[in-house]
């Protein structure tokens, strides 16, 4: 990661300020605001948090996650440009020798930042003021004469337990006393009826057990230890004092953990609701445009999935734009009495020329329009447009066609369709117009190139299975995805969007598991989420531990392939 030099002058700061009659104090005024970015889930983040971090001239993270989660935020690549316009990232948890800062340095370098006159935010990890140096930091700005502020972050202590599903008081609890682990605390002072939290004990836990039950609670007192808590990554132990250190062991518990001693650990069985989703932790692959897959990836990790984005195709105007140019001409003029969108693609090309040439939607006025689907329905409705045709059954260019009229001299003053579409796009919606009585104009509104191939460890993750899921939205992706990185793994969930994709997929090799009722990406995503639903139930209904398809033995998958 890049990260900002500490001899960087002053006047190198993000962006250049503009010129006021105003004068300026000879020193620069500078702010911090002390932001604390939650547990780890970066939808937790406040509205607070997240403005601040769009107006920030300087970034003082804490961990090695808050620079993607940031970039993301801001909507920047993950790695930076020479020419990106974005906060300066500066990293507060190591010095530049490599070595840990301690507070007290840590809070040299946020100092330092703000008398440059920067914004600075300075992202900590859960909250600034709850077992955090927060204190230590704004006491040093208070020294320096520097103005902060502070922002709360969702704190672990009550978020992480929430996210495994055990709540911290009940009707017959009142009280939580919330902990950082140290080895010589006096655990009594906890010693009744009370929920305790434990912050940082992950790597202590048989240390914790043994003095919890030394300082007089009971060996079966129920115990929970999660770690990575919020992430798609997250993992509860349920245990009991007595056999906490056994069963952590087992299960590999690390750092970061959260611990929960007491009896509302019960109420995990029946309120577990994240680890619980039907496609938690499952690594999917998205072959999509890049601007297409914002929506599909939205809805996965909704299921508590992890997608990750793999462009496979690239849209990229027309090479010869001139019979475009001449459609519109044609449209503007009259000449049609129909206008086809097959795709949200097309529509947006579409639009791009109108305002290239300065129009806007009356230009319509007197043409009928039709879409192949709900999805290029709402794209156009975007644009302040209504389609008077949307197919009633199977949403593809043979549901447009069975449901297009007839052409009708008596009725229909003009007998041309315009239709803008890809390069690639086949034939058949034209033969069918044809046969309906009507001409068309099969205008190519914009190309589809295949995408570079994705990096060296996502064509080996494609390959070898350790993708759990691919969700595949077209024939084209399919053949794409095969060509730039290679066929999916026998293990991987294959889903599809409709008939015709799954039977690319099958030419292919592709074993189809999931096929979407109608094609859409929002069904298609809740259908492998069903699918992962009837996985989960089956394991348990067998006693068998819950895992991503991933972790099965590709052998049994072959197997079931070849019968």
């Amino acid at each position: 990661m890049t990260r900002r030099s500490s001899s960087r002058p002053a006047s190198a700061s993000r962006q250049s300020r503009p010129s006021t009659q105003v004068a300026t104090p000879a020193t620069p005024r500078g702010w911090v605001s002390f932001v604390g970015s939650g547990p780890g889930d970066p939808d937790l983040l406040t509205v607070r948090a997240a403005a601040l971090l769009r107006s920030a001239d300087v970034v003082v993270t804490e961990v090695a996650a808050h620079e993607p989660m940031v970039r993301a935020l801001l909507g920047l690549p993950l790695e930076p440009t020479p020419d990106e316009k974005g906060p300066v990232f500066v990293d507060g948890g190591f010095g530049e020798d490599g070595q840990p800062l301690t507070h007290a340095a840590r809070a040299k370098v946020v100092v330092r930042e703000a008398k440059r006159g920067d914004a600075v935010v300075r992202l900590m990890a859960g909250d600034p003021f709850l077992h955090a140096s927060g204190p230590e930091e704004a006491q040093a700005c208070v020294k320096a004469g520097i103005a902060f502020e502070i922002v709360p972050g969702v704190s672990a202590a009550g978020a992480v337990p929430a996210y495994a599903g055990i709540p911290l008081t009940t009707k017959s609890t009142r009280e939580v006393a919330v902990v950082a682990y140290a080895p010589k605390l006096d655990w009594t002072r906890y010693a009744h009826p009370a929920t305790l939290v434990v912050l940082g004990a992950g790597e202590h836990l048989a240390e914790l057990s043994d003095s919890l039950v030394a300082a007089g609670f009971d060996e079966d007192t129920p115990v929970a230890v999660t770690q990575h808590g919020t992430t798609t990554q997250q993992t509860t132990v349920t245990s009991t004092l007595a056999q906490l250190a056994a069963d952590a062991r087992s299960a590999v518990v690390g750092c970061p953990a959260v611990v929960v001693v007491g009896h509302v650990v019960d109420l995990r069985e029946a309120l577990s609701w994240f680890e619980s989703k039907p496609l938690f932790g499952w690594r999917v692959l998205v072959p999509r445009t890049k601007e297409q897959a914002g929506s599909l990836s939205a809805r996965l990790r909704g299921y508590g999935a992890v997608p990750e984005e793999v462009p496979t195709i690239s849209v990229e105007p027309p090479r010869n734009p001139q019979q475009m140019d001449k459609a519109l001409h044609g449209l503007v003029e009259g000449r049609y009495e129909w206008i086809a969108f097959t795709s949200v693609n097309a529509v947006k090309a579409v639009r791009e020329k109108f305002e290239e040439y300065g129009l806007d939607a009356r230009a319509f006025s007197g043409l009928k329009i039709a879409c192949v689907g709900d999805k290029t329905a709402a794209s156009l409705a975007a644009w302040g447009l209504r389609a008077d045709l949307v197919p009633t059954g199977q949403q593809s260019a043979a549901g447009l066609l069975e449901d297009w009229p007839e052409y009708d001299e008596l009725l229909d003053p003009i007998n041309r369709v315009f239709l803008p579409r890809a390069d690639i796009a086949t034939e058949n919606l034209v033969a069918g117009l044809i046969d309906k009585g009507w001409e068309c104009d099969d205008v190519t509104a914009y190309r589809t190139v295949r995408a570079a191939p994705p990096p060296a460890p996502t064509r080996d993750a494609i390959k070898t299975g350790k993708f759990d899921a691919v969700v595949f939205t077209s024939s084209s992706t399919v053949r794409n995805l095969v060509g730039i990185a290679g066929k999916p793994h026998a293990s991987t969930v294959i889903a599809v969007i409709g008939p015709a994709t799954a039977k690319t997929a099958e030419e292919h090799g592709l074993r189809v598991d999931v096929l979407a009722a109608k094609p859409d990406v929002e069904v298609l995503v809740d259908a492998l989420a069903d699918f992962g639903a009837a996985r989960r139930r089956a394991l348990l209904d067998e006693g068998l531990p819950v895992t991503k398809p991933s972790e099965r033995k590709p052998s049994a998958r072959r197997r079931a392939s070849s019968k």
